[in-house]
């Protein structure tokens, strides 16, 4: 799939500046605070400093939160994010071992290790939506739905046709590919965050069969994916 860059020059933009280079800066600068993050109830708040803001927006993680404090500015991760700083890259403290976001986080932390950039995907009916690069230089390619290999509430998606139907539909109209992402726990518990080092995950993007570009022997409308990295 080829990408949709935000204007003239955004591609050289984001070859000089990797998105890996931004998420290491960013890994620095929280080790040196000794972050710590507040737990809500699906939420974790973080107080950062000039810095820290600044890095965590060129990384886009969170969302700042005005206060009435003018020299503070706190951050707000979903607890995706938030578990993903805490566990892969551990460089924040004070988080949580809630067992109940593990397929999320693992469908999360997967695209977040190849570089893109996950953002929540609630406005487009998905779990995520991916970027190859800053929102701000690119379009978001990929609608994502973290599913789980199993018997489990979060299957409840396409499971009939109608559903795969109407989600690709509304992929399509606003220029997106829908990836599925299948989490696998191996048969592994879920009481510790070490169990998802047996996770596993598999790539799989559905989209609407074009009559005018189909190939005799292409009878699938559903492809496996690489997502590589940038």
């Amino acid at each position: 799939m080829k990408p949709r860059w935000k204007g003239k020059g955004s591609e050289a933009k984001a070859s000089a500046d990797p998105m890996s280079k931004i998420v290491s800066q960013l890994h620095s600068s929280l080790i040196r605070s000794v972050a710590r993050g507040l737990l809500l109830s699906r939420n974790v708040l973080i107080e950062a400093d000039a810095e820290l803001s600044y890095l965590f927006n060129r990384a886009r993680f969170g969302r700042s939160r005005i206060t009435s404090q003018e020299e503070k500015q706190w951050f707000q991760l979903d607890m995706e994010e938030a578990f993903y700083l805490c566990f892969s890259l551990e460089c924040l403290k004070g988080i949580g071992k809630d067992g109940s976001i593990k397929v999320s986080y693992k469908a999360y932390s997967h695209l977040r290790y190849k570089n893109w950039v996950v953002r929540s995907g609630l406005q487009y009916g998905a779990d995520f939506i991916a970027y190859r690069h800053l929102p701000a230089l690119i379009h978001s390619e990929y609608a994502v739905l973290a599913l789980s290999k199993g018997d489990n509430e979060l299957n409840g998606r396409l499971r009939v046709w109608s559903d795969v139907h109407c989600t690709v539909r509304l992929c399509g109209s606003v220029a997106k590919t829908l990836l599925v992402l299948f989490v696998d726990s191996n048969s592994q518990g879920t009481s510790s965050p070490s169990c998802l080092e047996h996770y596993t995950v598999e790539e799989e993007t559905i989209t609407r069969w074009n009559p005018e570009q189909s190939r005799e022997g292409q009878t699938s409308l559903r492809n496996q994916t690489n997502l590589g990295t940038i």
